[in-house]
């Protein structure tokens, strides 16, 4: 059974909160005013449920952190064509300006979660209530506002930093703090986390899909590689995941198989169910956009197929021959997915994405699909380790994680990766992520975080030569800066 039955509704300081005997269902039980605190174990646990809701939202993970990779060259809109998508278009053409509601929807996605994160930690320590589950709903807000706030530095660099609960008769126009503020409240966040939380398989059925301290650690780990420092502590962090007995799934596609969530390979997912109850366009939807968005257009091959996040042709010819993971992620010409032949007149490139789609016999309408989407998983651990290594000169010892991604995608010539400078081994772990994590959401901030400038050499060098160092981060949004007149714009805008 998946996360988020009790669900947080609200804004700043009065919140109603809503639940029931499981973490899926929705009839209200109760409503409080957060400022007064949470008055028993159910209320703290349904605070802290309401934090993970904003994950799901389509200012997040529902939309916009997927429409990254169109961003970083890995694909186009697609789309019906017009002004559909335009702030996508605008956005991934680098002709950005500070009123594109893309940029408005990545600032505000987090600011819920943050809030109610803030609420969890200032209300529960003081709770008379079983110090184990204290200790699991603090450890589960502090990995919460992490994310939040780690979506929040890569995208925009400084935020306004808040750690409290906000006080309607306080500050409510508070300037931006540095990122490197933004990154010691992250780190001290997830190592909290860290100390805090359990592992996954502490986990009963039913809270399967909470943040764990593997979660936590893989978090962590990303911070650093970020960052460009720790590279031991990397290497520790992921040895301690491989630790609790995570493993690649035999099977790249099970990482997407909606009958296979939450499995060995997987460190963190937000979680979907495919409920119809609520509107399809709403927050409160329970339902995957994924398979609906991109699927081929007009096609029928799954329930919806609106034809946005078309692989490019560029994208597809980086696949070495023998690779596994091409068909399983791309649709080509003449392919068959569920039974129906695919053609490349679906798609302004000629393919579409495979990856993602739901077949009818689970997702029967667009707005049913119960696909979770996954936000971190082993995969990815074996090839932060491989850089961390790379980057401390042990190139050798790096070959070692990154065959293991490579092996399992059907590349088993190990020689292919063998023998490399430190500069040649550093641009394959580029490249092996690119392919193993493409369409997740990582490629932009990987981009971003590439050596002397190495994110706009590429955008150049596939055509996208408006894309300038001022890209590297998205304006902060016009609507904000006229609510709040003490932000900042970020240089260039």
């Amino acid at each position: 059974m998946k996360l988020y039955k009790h669900i947080l509704i609200g804004v700043i300081s009065c919140m109603c909160l809503t639940g029931c005997d499981g973490f899926l269902d929705r009839d209200p039980w109760d409503s409080i005013d957060a400022s007064k605190g949470f008055q028993n174990e159910n209320e703290a646990i349904a605070a802290v449920n309401g934090a993970y809701q904003p994950l799901q939202w389509p200012k997040l993970y529902n939309m916009r952190m997927w429409t990254l990779d169109i961003m970083a060259g890995n694909s186009v809109v697609g789309a019906g064509g017009g002004t559909d998508g335009i702030e996508t278009i605008q956005l991934s053409n680098f002709i950005t300006t500070s009123d594109n509601f893309g940029a408005l929807d990545l600032y505000r996605g987090p600011a819920p979660g943050i809030l109610r994160c803030n609420n969890v930690l200032k209300y529960v320590p003081d709770m008379d209530m079983d110090e184990n589950l204290k200790k699991r709903c603090l450890g589960e807000a502090h990995f919460l506002r992490a994310h939040y706030y780690f979506i929040l530095v890569r995208l925009f660099g400084g935020v306004p930093k808040i750690t409290e609960p906000v006080d309607p008769a306080g500050n409510l126009k508070p300037f931006r703090d540095s990122a490197e503020e933004i990154y010691k409240l992250i780190i001290s966040d997830l190592n909290e986390a860290i100390r805090l939380l359990p592992n996954k398989s502490s986990y009963t059925a039913e809270n399967l899909g909470r943040a764990t301290s593997e979660a936590a650690m893989g978090e962590l780990a990303r911070v650093f590689i970020t960052r460009g420092e720790n590279y031991e502590r990397v290497i520790n962090l992921c040895d301690s995941i491989a630790d609790l007995g995570y493993s690649l799934n035999d099977d790249y596609s099970d990482n997407f198989n909606p009958e296979k969530e939450n499995g060995q390979e997987s460190i963190f997912e937000v979680q979907y169910y495919g409920k119809t109850n609520y509107d399809f366009w709403s927050n409160e939807n329970q339902a995957s956009w994924l398979s609906t968005y991109t699927g081929p257009r007009n096609s029928g091959l799954v329930a919806g197929g609106w034809g946005w996040n078309q692989p490019t042709g560029e994208f597809v010819s980086q696949y070495e021959e023998g690779d596994v993971r091409k068909a399983k992620t791309v649709l080509s010409n003449g392919d068959v997915f569920d039974g129906q032949i695919y053609s490349s007149a679906y798609s302004t490139t000629g393919y579409n994405l495979r990856k993602f789609l739901v077949p009818k016999s689970i997702s029967i309408d667009y707005n049913t699909s119960p696909a979770n989407f996954v936000v971190l998983r082993y995969a990815e651990v074996l090839l932060m380790k491989a850089e961390a290594l790379n980057e401390l000169g042990r190139v050798s010892d790096a070959e070692v994680p990154l065959y293991e991604v490579r092996q399992r995608a059907g590349l088993t010539d190990r020689s292919d990766i063998e023998g490399l400078s430190q500069n040649e081994m550093r641009k394959r772990i580029f490249q092996e992520r690119r392919l193993e994590l493409a369409f997740e959401g990582h490629r932009w901030f990987d981009l971003i975080r590439m050596k002397n400038g190495g994110g706009l050499t590429f955008l150049h060098s596939i055509g996208k030569t408006n894309a300038q160092e001022k890209h590297l981060l998205l304006p902060i949004p016009l609507q904000e800066i006229q609510a709040n007149t003490n932000l900042t714009q970020n240089p260039g805008y």
